[in-house]
């Protein structure tokens, strides 16, 4: 995938991924976007190690990077806050 097809990807992903994990997040949409471009760009380097076919696979390796980056995100700012 592109840096563009992340980024459309990542607009897709990063609202859902934050919609998944429940809890209150304060992120803007830009970073929203932003997770889930970074997320969109895990789950495809994942699924680019898998053996055979893929098809279908990253989308939900893209989903499962979003929602890993999103509780990576609170766990560190809840533990900086304090």
């Amino acid at each position: 995938m592109t840096i563009i097809g992340y980024i459309i990807v990542g607009c897709i992903v990063g609202p859902l991924a934050r919609l998944l994990v429940p809890g209150e997040d304060p992120m803007p949409w830009w970073a929203t976007i932003l997770l889930g471009a970074a997320g969109a760009f895990l789950g495809g380097f994942l699924t680019e190690l898998l053996p055979g076919d893929n098809s279908g696979v990253p989308w939900i390796a893209s989903v499962i990077g979003a929602i890993l980056l999103v509780v990576a995100v609170r766990f560190f700012r809840g533990r900086r806050a304090t």
